[in-house]
């Protein structure tokens, strides 16, 4: 029961994100630079507010793996910094509802449902950042922006993929 709420509670937090972006789009238009760079810095916080959730939990996978992900963002985000300055973007980064509001609360869960909802949690902000680095790829309006791009695809699908392997085995 309790990863079905988790699960929910994922899906309802990036469905609100997702609704939030594509009010800013017009029509069916592909994302701008700004979009895209303020989707990535979102992602971002997303997986470091994983590694901030971890710290009430003592599972050292689940630690190991949020730190991991934190510092890949912190390396994301220097490499998305530069072209942010030479396109002159200021991404829109809201608030948005922390990472640990989609996962069981730890107290109150055994060790591996707590476990099944950090790797559930993830694979819709994957999933989203995916598809919007996708989009922009069809017309791209920066080159720098879309070597980038290019270049964080892989990555990400390989980590959704590895986040949907290992939910599937707990």
């Amino acid at each position: 029961m309790r990863i079905l709420v988790a699960i929910v509670l994922a899906f309802v937090s990036t469905a609100a994100l997702a609704d939030g972006t594509d009010e800013r789009r017009s029509g069916d238009r592909a994302p701008t630079a700004t979009d895209v760079i303020t989707g990535l810095y979102t992602f971002s916080r997303f997986q470091q507010g994983l590694l901030e959730s971890t710290d009430l939990k003592g599972n050292a996978e689940v630690k190991n793996l949020a730190a991991l992900r934190a510092e890949e963002a912190a390396k994301r985000d220097k490499a998305l910094k530069p072209i942010q300055d030479a396109i002159g973007a200021e991404p829109r980064v809201s608030k948005t509802t922390p990472a640990s509001a989609s996962l069981v609360e730890p107290e109150n869960s055994d060790g591996p449902t707590y476990v099944k909802s950090f790797y559930a949690a993830q694979i819709p902000e994957y999933e989203s950042a995916i598809s919007l680095l996708e989009r922009y790829l069809k017309a791209p309006d920066n080159a720098g922006l879309a070597a980038f791009a290019r270049e964080q695809l892989p990555i990400l699908r390989s980590q959704v993929k590895d986040a949907e392997r290992t939910m599937a085995d707990k």
